[in-house]
């Protein structure tokens, strides 16, 4: 299982940063994943609670056991997409999301939904992707598998992570679900593929974007591929591991 966590370590500092969680806080964190998110704000809601929601079971089997092994008693999480899923009505002061909302299928109802599970007046703060090409991870992997040419069956899921790019339309959205007082914020932080070369590569052959590129391809291309995507990977080597240049967007709204 790719390792999320490491990939976002920066990221999750610049969310944490902006939270400030309070003891008593109860958190609904969106597209939880392997729940570091949810643990991390249990930990600083010490007297409220932390729910963690995520459509993928293996995830979610992973938060359950580190939840465990940490000894956390106040996280709860439930394997469910957010669009759909009926929360305790107005129950949550906090939203949050780390690269979990760009997926919905219908992202109206979704954000719409999130924000009946709000207390009003309470803050939703997530961090979802800028456009593709100002993603240095995305431009030079792509590149790399793709050997510069387009890829012969379409982008598919590898796009979805982009659906929320455009700020005026993330700020349209939130508007008509119901929020306001919504702010969007450049942030620019790095994304770590592993330790060195080696770990980067199949760390990166995890990802779905990665597979679709080299499904197709007989076993000479596929070889190549690799051997361009080792190249990449070495020449963004810093000597602390391999790190690509990235652009989100930190969307802050409060529940009206």
């Amino acid at each position: 299982m790719f390792d999320y966590d490491a990939e976002l370590v920066r990221h999750h500092e610049r969310l944490f940063e902006t939270l400030d969680i309070r003891p008593g806080d109860h958190v609904l964190d969106i597209g939880c994943g392997t729940g570091r998110t949810t643990r991390d704000a249990a930990r600083a809601a010490s007297r409220g609670t932390a729910l963690g929601i995520d459509v993928s079971g293996p995830m979610l089997a992973q938060a359950r056991r580190q939840t465990e092994t940490e000894g956390l008693r106040n996280v709860d999480f439930v394997h469910a997409d957010a669009q759909g899923h009926a929360f305790p009505p107005e129950h949550f002061n906090l939203g949050i999301s780390r690269f979990g909302t760009m997926f919905f299928s219908d992202p109206a109802a979704a954000f719409t939904n999130i924000g009946r599970a709000l207390r009003p007046g309470a803050r939703f703060v997530q961090l979802v992707w800028q456009a593709g090409e100002r993603q240095e991870w995305h431009a030079a992997i792509r590149a790399a598998l793709s050997g510069g040419h387009a890829p012969t069956r379409s982008p598919g899921a590898a796009e979805a992570a982009f659906t929320l790019a455009d700020r005026e339309v993330v700020v349209g959205l939130l508007a008509e679900a119901g929020f306001t007082a919504v702010d969007v914020v450049d942030v620019r932080e790095p994304v770590y593929y592993g330790p060195d070369a080696d770990h980067a590569s199949a760390a990166v052959l995890q990802l779905w974007a990665a597979k679709e590129l080299v499904t197709d391809l007989d076993a000479a291309s596929t070889e190549r591929a690799l051997d361009r995507l080792r190249a990449t990977l070495d020449a963004h080597d810093t000597g602390d591991g391999i790190w690509f240049d990235s652009r989100a967007w930190l969307v802050i709204a409060r529940r009206r």
